[in-house]
């Protein structure tokens, strides 16, 4: 294991005030039987952001053996406490020339749709968070479409979405295998209107580690208020429901799951609570 330069608590002198936490946007501290403690060596970039603000004079830089620091896993970490947080690990990196880990962490941004708030949007025009649903109000009276898409944002696509998100915060989210939507013909009005969207292929997609984390994120950090589950019945899709019970499991809060099964003919098989 490498030496490298990483924080060190004096626990004789921590009085467990917490005045280091807010200043360590990376999540490598918590306060634990009284105590700072340093969680993971993997969360802490050693540059002492935190140093200064305690009070105590508790906390040093030491070099020692400590596991690499790992920009995607503080990253992974970061996003779901919101832009203010981003933004301050941006700005920590930037006023240290990290130049590789500042570059690692826009990249994790853009990966997934996400906006840098030091830049504006960082990633691809066509990930870019949009919220249809005060549009969609106002044009739902005298319109000449006949069946009305039921749409409230972009993008929808599970790795692209982000659950911080406005309109998932407190919303019944449908997560919809990719083949739904074209096997039912009344996908619109009768599953997804009301609804915040996301959807996925579990026999298709890579990655899928990352969605059993969104789903977790939606739950406890968006504070969703219902999930279904919508699936084709060919055994693969099941694998999307899988992972949405593996979410659940993991998370803090409880949430209502139902889950929906479509025959190749668009008739529904089964709808049950999970």
């Amino acid at each position: 294991m490498p030496k490298r330069k990483i924080i060190k608590i004096d626990e004789d002198k921590c009085n467990g005030c917490g005045l280091c936490m807010p200043n360590c946007p990376e999540g490598a501290l918590r306060i634990i039987d009284g105590k700072a403690r340093l969680i993971s060596d993997l969360f802490c970039d050693g540059l002492g952001a935190c140093i200064g603000h305690c009070p105590q004079g508790a906390i040093t830089i030491e070099e020692r053996e400590a596991e690499k620091y790992d920009e995607r896993k503080v990253m992974a970490n970061i996003v779901k406490k919101g832009k203010n947080v981003i933004k301050a690990h941006l700005e920590h990196l930037k006023d240290h020339n990290q130049t590789d880990f500042f570059n690692e962490a826009v990249e994790y941004l853009k990966e997934r749709g996400m906006e840098n708030p030091m830049h504006g949007f960082s990633g691809c025009p066509g990930a870019k968070t949009i919220d249809f649903k005060n549009e969609n109000e106002q044009t739902e009276s005298g319109s000449d479409i006949k069946v009305k898409s039921q749409l409230r944002q972009w993008p929808i696509q599970l790795h692209l979405i982000s659950p911080e998100a406005s309109y998932y915060q407190g919303a019944d989210v449908l997560l919809a295998a990719d083949c739904t939507a074209f096997a039912l013909g009344s996908f619109h009005q009768d599953y997804l209107k009301g609804k915040a969207l996301a959807i996925a292929c579990p026999k298709l997609d890579e990655g899928q580690e990352v969605y059993v984390e969104k789903i977790k994120s939606l739950i406890d950090d968006a504070k969703i208020n219902t999930l279904t589950v919508l699936i084709m019945q060919v055994p693969c899709c099941m694998g999307l429901l899988g992972l949405a019970k593996d979410a659940a499991g993991q998370a803090k809060r409880k949430v209502p799951i139902k889950y929906i099964v479509v025959s190749l003919q668009g008739d529904i098989l089964k709808e049950e609570w999970v």
